[in-house]
């Protein structure tokens, strides 16, 4: 196949169909390599309807997609990643984020001028502009291996983080718009003992009162994590920073450790995430916090409704909270969850690592029209890559005699706010550590 736009085929073509008791499911896409792989940045909704997203590999040089799906199911590539001589364009595309133009604003993990990573913008007609490329000061004080969601503010900044580089080299929060281009507003591990975190690879959250909110991964506490347990952070516009909380502070890590969900607000005043572990059973936490720094652990995930929850959460108009789970579920290879705002957790799809995919690192997508969509890392066609390159799938709610007021709210969802989750490593599952 070319470099051209790429349409593959839907569910019907594989056999694949709808199948939850509460939530009918469908395989939309099948990836294969050459129109992505890996689905680890959770998709978004542009102002016209377009879904878009990307892979973090696959495509002509194997190093990541950018692609839309219409509201009809057409997938398209848009954009294939390391087009440019020395991959200048970047390699191993994170989430986009629309911006106030139109135009589609996104990070890569590696590539550009130092092979540290890029800030893109991208034209909906998949014309690639590559605005800043990491590592650009001497000892990468500006950043590097960037893998966080872009925010933009009214003022047409964007804000984001880096996994490492710095004044420590653990990583950074920033600023930067085209035409005033990049500031860092602070260097993780400025703190005596790292008590501030290290390692903030989700990104951050504009809460109402004006100021960002994000966690680091690790740093923090050090016993019993051998890197950190990982910290939940308040930082300004004008980069004041302040360690809200440090996970592992009760018992046997009953709060959970290694957080990075991107934190999603409700309407009072309270930010909720998520932690890869730690709780009860070990297998990862839901909590919220307040803004002003109240923690809350909601639930501890038990195997049975998932393992690993890293995507976050994704505040839905049913009130609701939807997530992944990496693993887990009846059927091993991950789960869709429901959890109320007081941390009841309904399991809403398993995962089989066949048809319908496997393996989730990205955060779900609740769409205007009330649909949830998601990818997942491996399984669809098991000829590809040997454990399949994953799937874009839509999960919709059926309609249920009797269920009145309830079911019918379920079915007039509307999006919110598109938010993804982006773990330690691209490779997700694959692997700690990258290329």
């Amino acid at each position: 196949m070319t470099n051209a736009i790429r349409t593959v085929l839907v569910c019907a073509a594989l056999a694949v169909c709808w199948g939850s008791p509460a939530h009918a499911f469908k395989t939309l896409v099948t990836f294969e390599q050459s129109n992505g792989e890996d689905v680890f940045a959770g998709p978004i909704q542009a102002t016209d309807g377009t879904i878009y997203g990307t892979t973090t590999y696959g495509g002509t040089a194997n190093y990541g997609v950018a692609y839309s799906l219409s509201a009809k199911g057409k997938y398209n590539v848009i954009y294939n990643f390391c087009a440019q001589a020395n991959c200048a364009d970047g390699e191993y595309p994170v989430w986009l984020t629309q911006g106030a133009d139109g135009n589609l604003y996104g990070q890569t993990y590696q590539g550009g001028a130092k092979n540290e990573g890029t800030i893109f913008e991208l034209t909906v007609g998949g014309t690639l502009t590559t605005l800043y490329s990491f590592c650009a000061k001497n000892n990468c004080t500006d950043g590097a291996l960037p893998q966080s969601a872009l925010v933009q503010t009214s003022d047409g900044t964007f804000y984001g983080t880096t996994v490492i580089g710095g004044k420590n080299n653990q990583g950074t929060i920033f600023k930067f718009s085209p035409s005033a281009g990049l500031t860092t507003l602070y260097s993780f591990c400025s703190q005596s003992g790292c008590t501030d975190g290290t390692q903030p690879n989700i990104g951050l959250t504009l809460a109402s009162d004006g100021n960002f909110y994000g966690t680091a991964a690790e740093g923090g506490k050090f016993n019993p994590c051998t890197s950190g347990c990982g910290t939940l952070f308040r930082i300004t516009p004008a980069g004041k920073f302040t360690t809200l909380y440090t996970f592992c502070s009760q018992t046997k890590c009953a709060d959970g450790y290694t957080p990075q969900g991107l934190l999603v607000e409700d309407g009072h005043g309270n930010l909720y995430g998520t932690t890869d572990v730690g709780g009860t059973a070990t297998l990862g936490t839901a909590f919220k916090i307040s803004l002003k720094g109240k923690f809350t652990t909601l639930h501890s995930f038990d195997g049975k409704d998932g393992i690993i929850p890293y995507a976050g959460l994704t505040l839905a108009t049913d009130g609701n909270f939807y997530g992944t789970t990496d693993s887990g579920g009846s059927r091993e290879y991950g789960t869709v969850y429901r959890m109320t705002p007081s941390g009841a957790v309904t399991d809403v799809y398993d995962f089989d690592d066949q048809a319908s995919g496997g393996i989730l690192t990205a955060s779900v997508l609740q769409t205007r029209d009330g649909k949830i969509y998601g990818g997942t890392q491996q399984g669809g066609d098991h000829n590809c890559d040997s454990i399949g390159c994953g799937t874009l799938f839509l999960l919709k709610a059926k309609k249920s005699p009797g269920a009145g007021a309830r079911e019918s709210s379920a079915d007039r969802w509307q999006a919110t706010r598109a938010n993804a989750a982006i773990p330690v490593s691209p490779l997700g599952a694959r692997s700690t550590a990258l290329p």
